[in-house]
């Protein structure tokens, strides 16, 4: 939702700025659709999926995001599980 943009990117960034200080937190990236600005995808990355999903996903500074969701989302949100194959820095 455009009119929902700002408020959107606010209640995101306020969750990945407090959880890059999780201890089982690696990185995230957030990305927007070039064609879309109002579709982002976020790729996150944590030592443990089960601390995601027993701990992480629980912890107060996800709730006003949480809430949010029902008013900001167009469409349900996709949430899918990779497994790493490479990751690649440059040297």
């Amino acid at each position: 939702m455009p009119t929902e943009r700002e408020r959107f990117l606010r209640l995101m960034n306020g969750v990945l700025d407090a959880m890059r200080h999780e201890a089982m937190f690696v990185g995230a990236t957030l990305h927007a659709d070039p064609e879309n600005d109002t579709r982002f995808l976020l790729h996150e990355t944590w030592q443990s999926h089960e601390d995601v999903l027993s701990v992480q996903l629980a912890r107060p500074y996800r709730e006003e995001w949480h809430a949010a969701l029902p008013d900001l989302l167009a469409a349900e949100r996709k949430i899918s599980i990779w497994q790493p194959l490479r990751s690649d820095l440059s040297v």
